[in-house]
């Protein structure tokens, strides 16, 4: 059997106001299942709230931020919210909370925080780049 391609998917929709976290989730489902590899997610915009350690859905919606973080743990697949974007947003990771002096730290496991070189490094890589937008 050959190898399967490599892909980066970019998500730039929130959680709970458009379907690009869920359906991203189910392409990456199927990605893995038949073979392929995700080398990184990258989080842009309004994507960057899946990230967040504080997102609390009630209890009859899914816990797509959680959906997320699990499928990254389970998958070892590298989880990354733009630096500007989280930012902009309040979601900061433990090195920005020191850097601009904040009471707090919210940035969800295992995501960490960078900036639009590890897209730039995802469109090189990968064999397939792939966006999940959400509307406007």
């Amino acid at each position: 059997m050959s190898p399967g391609l490599s892909y980066t998917l970019v998500i730039t929709g929130a959680p709970w106001s458009s379907q690009a976290p869920q359906t991203a989730l189910a392409f990456a489902e199927e990605l893995i299942a038949a073979g392929h590899h995700i080398d990184r997610v990258f989080l842009y915009g309004e994507g960057v709230h899946l990230a967040s350690a504080l997102s609390t859905p009630p209890s009859d919606e899914p816990d797509w931020p959680g959906q997320w973080a699990d499928f990254l743990a389970d998958n070892q697949t590298p989880g990354v919210a733009c630096i500007a974007s989280a930012l902009r947003r309040g979601i900061v990771d433990q090195g920005e909370q020191a850097r601009y002096e904040l009471s707090a730290n919210n940035l969800r496991q295992p995501y960490q925080i960078a900036g639009l070189g590890e897209w730039v490094e995802g469109n090189l890589k990968s064999d397939r780049v792939i966006y999940f937008h959400g509307s406007h």
